[in-house]
């Protein structure tokens, strides 16, 4: 990572589990960056919900591109007034064969700006079986001071899941 970027906090989980939060995030960053690793504990596997200020109304949108293994489905959708933002969805324990980890990256672009709604671009991928590219919204001007990153779908984070977050610095 460039030297801009500060850590803020890791959590591995020990054990499975629905959810993880990141609190008390300050206004001391322009941006703020969520790096996520993780699997589900179903054969359905899991997708990766992402909730701000534990906002859990209908005040998110985003247009997304996926792409996946021949068969798999490939396309673009768009969806408003969801409640919440998008991660990839895992491959869980869907078979033998997919027993990797998620990756997503979601970076969210002025997080304390009190004026405007809150964007976000998330990239991310299962190596075994799909990529995504989503833009986002999340339709209030709060700062976001916390952030919730829930296994949404079936099961939860399996151990071994990892979650970091990062402040990217004012100059």
């Amino acid at each position: 990572m460039a030297s801009t970027y500060e850590k803020i906090e890791t959590t591995t989980l020990g054990s499975a589990t629905n959810s993880v939060t990141f609190s008390s995030i300050s206004g001391s960053y322009t941006d703020l960056v969520l790096i996520s690793s993780y699997r589900g504990t179903t054969t359905s596997g899991a997708y990766q919900a992402i909730r701000f200020n534990g906002d859990s109304g209908s005040n998110y949108s985003h247009t997304f591109i996926y792409g996946g293994q021949s068969g798999d489905p490939q396309g673009s959708a768009r969806n408003a007034n969801i409640t919440h933002f998008y991660g990839n969805t895992t491959g869980g324990s869907m078979s033998t064969n997919r027993t990797g980890f998620t990756q997503n990256v979601l970076y969210i672009m002025n997080y304390s700006n009190t004026v405007t709604f809150k964007t976000g671009i998330l990239r991310g991928g299962h190596a075994e079986t799909n990529t995504d590219m989503l833009v986002q919204m999340w339709r209030s001007t709060s700062a976001i001071t916390s952030i919730t990153s829930i296994a949404d779908g079936a099961g939860n984070f399996a151990a071994g899941s990892t979650f970091t977050l990062y402040g990217i610095l004012k100059a």
